[in-house]
């Protein structure tokens, strides 16, 4: 079965960095797409970025250029998020496209004002 396990969340203070990272094991076609999504508590799932096995990338408009998603291997993406902001306070859930669609069970990301 495929797993999708997210890491590297915590509390970073404003201002800070963080890099999440996400590792998808199992038998999974490609995938074609990997990316970040985020939900902040009463919201609702929105994405943060995509990026395909081509290379082309999607980034939510509320990053503002400060988050990178980048890819060290086919099942494996990461989440550079700088200059962060307590707004960006919520649960960063990686997400694997290939035969079907997986979620990780999410990393929460709290930025402390």
């Amino acid at each position: 079965q495929v797993q999708v396990v997210e890491s590297g969340g915590g509390l970073v203070q404003t201002g800070g960095s963080l890099r999440l990272s996400c590792v998808v094991s199992g038998k999974i076609l490609g995938p074609s797409l990997m990316g970040w999504y985020r939900q902040a508590p009463g919201q609702q799932r929105e994405l943060v970025t995509t990026l395909t096995s081509g290379g082309t990338t999607n980034y939510g408009d509320f990053v503002k250029g400060r988050f990178t998603i980048s890819r060290d291997a086919p099942l494996t993406v990461y989440l550079q998020m700088n200059i962060l902001r307590p707004e960006k306070t919520a649960v960063y859930y990686c997400a694997a496209f290939g035969e079907g669609f997986y979620w990780g069970e999410g990393t929460q990301v709290t930025v402390s004002s």
